[in-house]
């Protein structure tokens, strides 16, 4: 009779590494990750700063982070939750929003280290490659993409956020390659095609093409434009409003939270060991006044 050997043992089991959690998760890239945070010996205790760009269904996240020992330092963040605030109420997830999301946190960044006044940026968006150049005093602020998961193909979202921190006046190093209005095939950068979508020129065509075609599905796509009154001819001038307050007030507003609500109790309240006490000489008492009080009664 022929025994088969078993390949995995006890022993082996027992050697098993698993792999990171969030690499189990299928959250986090380590390959990617190291390089972007491995920083050179001969610079000790100096941060690598990252900017990281996320995308939620409702949301985009944009931060600077730095990374330590202890675990990821985020220096600052902006939210697209937050655009509302500086006049742009509709479509927060789409290319457009994303550049405001990333100029906005590139004005909190610089604002916060006190170089906002130093390093002005791209002033007025042309959707042409801009670069910030050093000045006398400070170098400008240097920070890498970080782009997480996400395909990284031409005219994806994360750009334009890239594109937004770049006209902020962060130094983040980059190729117009992967810009909406880079051809694949002519191997050329039109800016104005890029220009287009930082002022959500793609969705006001989109707007048309629907108001034409389809009123039923305009409705219902863009109830929220029509809700606000935004027409397809007011887009680039909103956005053309939103860029400069932002410019204006970078600032995190902290939100007005409400007090809490006292909850309905349906328990009763643990009571603390006096309270206890204090509770049973009370029913005490009770007991030896209602039978001193039953005394007196038979006496008379």
């Amino acid at each position: 009779m022929a025994f088969v050997k078993a390949q995995k043992s006890k022993a082996y089991f027992k050697r098993f590494q698993v792999k990171y959690k969030r690499r189990r998760e299928g959250k986090t890239d380590y390959r990617a990750r190291i390089r972007l945070i491995n920083q050179d010996k001969n610079k000790y205790n100096t941060p690598k700063y990252r900017f990281v760009v996320r995308f939620t269904n409702k949301d985009i996240t944009a931060q600077v982070i730095s990374a330590s020992i202890a675990g990821d330092l985020v220096l600052a963040a902006a939210y697209s939750h937050e655009l509302p605030r500086y006049g742009l109420e509709v479509g927060l997830t789409n290319y457009a929003a994303a550049y405001c999301t990333g100029l906005l946190l590139a004005r909190r960044v610089l604002k916060l280290l006190e170089m906002d006044d130093e390093y002005q940026g791209n002033v007025e968006a042309t959707g042409e490659d801009f670069s910030v150049e050093p000045a006398e005093s400070r170098r400008p602020f240097r920070a890498l993409l970080d782009v997480g998961l996400i395909r990284t193909t031409t005219g994806n979202r994360v750009f334009g956020a890239l594109k937004g921190a770049l006209d902020g006046g962060l130094d983040i190093p980059h190729s117009e390659k992967r810009f909406a209005g880079y051809g694949k095939e002519s191997k050329q950068f039109d800016a104005e095609v890029h220009r287009k979508y930082i002022y959500g020129g793609h969705v006001v065509a989109y707007m048309r093409t629907l108001m034409e075609d389809e009123p039923e599905k305009y409705q219902s796509h863009f109830s929220e434009y029509i809700k606000r009154e935004i027409e397809a001819d007011d887009v680039e001038e909103m956005y053309k409003k939103v860029h400069a307050a932002i410019r204006a007030d970078p600032a995190v507003k902290k939100s007005e939270k409400q007090p809490p609500k006292e909850h309905k109790r349906h328990n009763l309240k643990k009571l603390t060991y006096e309270e206890r006490k204090g509770k049973l000489i009370e029913r005490l008492n009770a007991l030896n006044s209602a039978a001193d009080a039953d005394d007196d009664e038979d006496d008379d």
